[in-house]
């Protein structure tokens, strides 16, 4: 496994995240293409959450404290029970950017840990150390994928009754894009 590779991707995840927010102005914020469908402002705050709570916390524990149990975590109901919506987009983007920076520094300071050190998660299995790092970084570009997919949708709506074809088309399942 290649960690400070991954290690310079999840850094670099901030860098593709961070412009395909700030291009979201007051409308795109909170335009939502379907109900139960996320907005962009819903993403990062996703993303911010699972910054804080999830993957560096898990992983802390695992590489430090095997033996503690994970603390639960519910990214999906976290969008209405935490109120996303109401966020504001700024501070909610910013508040990733410091977490972010905060974790880079964290594992890079971590010297030379064990990256087969293994877990059992109720759901996921068997996980090492080292699949949780790259889930980290994966997980950067599934929601990149969802903001860039957001901005596409936005831009054929404002364009309707005409079309954006000439474009070429999306090929990624809609439904696909629906919650993290």
């Amino acid at each position: 496994m290649d960690s400070e590779r991954l290690i310079e991707r999840l850094e670099s995840g901030s860098g593709i995240v961070r412009p395909l927010v700030r291009q979201a102005d007051g409308a795109l914020a909170g335009w939502k293409p379907a109900p139960g469908a996320w907005s962009v402002l819903e993403v990062i705050a996703h993303l911010l959450d699972e910054e804080r709570e999830d993957f560096r916390v898990r992983l802390r524990l695992l590489l430090h404290d095997p033996e503690i149990e994970w603390p639960p975590i519910n990214p999906e109901s976290w969008v209405a029970s935490r109120e996303y919506a109401s966020w504001d987009l700024e501070e909610t983007l910013d508040g990733f950017l410091a977490e972010r920076k905060a974790s880079v520094e964290w594992l890079r300071g971590l010297g030379s840990p064990d990256w087969n050190c293994t877990k059992t998660h109720p759901r996921a299995g068997s996980m090492t150390a080292g699949d949780l790092l790259g889930a980290w970084v994966a997980h950067d570009l599934l929601h990149a994928r969802q903001l860039v997919r957001l901005h596409w949708m936005y831009v054929r709506s404002l364009a309707d009754p005409h079309g954006v074809a000439y474009a070429g088309e999306w090929t990624c399942r809609e439904s696909a894009e629906v919650g993290s």
